[in-house]
């Protein structure tokens, strides 16, 4: 029998629609500083502006990349440049 392999992206599960992830940090506030916390409160992160934004597929990592800002009729709509992406042909 031939070792044929198909493309991963003509199975039919390619077309069903998953969620992301975009995770750009944590933040670990006391408890008694979280219930402190009122509107336009500062939650400092673990990460700088220009660190890379994580994606997740439930809990495994598939890429890495940069926040960015959508232009023309997207205007204003955040968006993130992938900078590194995971092979994914054996699954998630």
């Amino acid at each position: 029998m031939d070792d044929v392999r198909q493309d991963p992206a003509a199975s039919p599960f390619s077309q069903i629609p998953i969620e992301i992830t975009i995770s750009v940090g944590k933040a670990r506030p006391l408890v008694r500083d979280l219930l402190r916390m009122k509107r336009d409160a500062i939650l400092p992160l673990d990460r700088k502006v220009e660190d890379p934004v994580e994606l997740y597929v439930g809990d495994k990592l598939i890429a890495r990349g940069e926040l960015t800002e959508l232009e023309g009729d997207q205007a204003g709509q955040l968006a993130v440049r992938l900078t590194e992406v995971v092979d994914l042909q054996n699954g998630l």
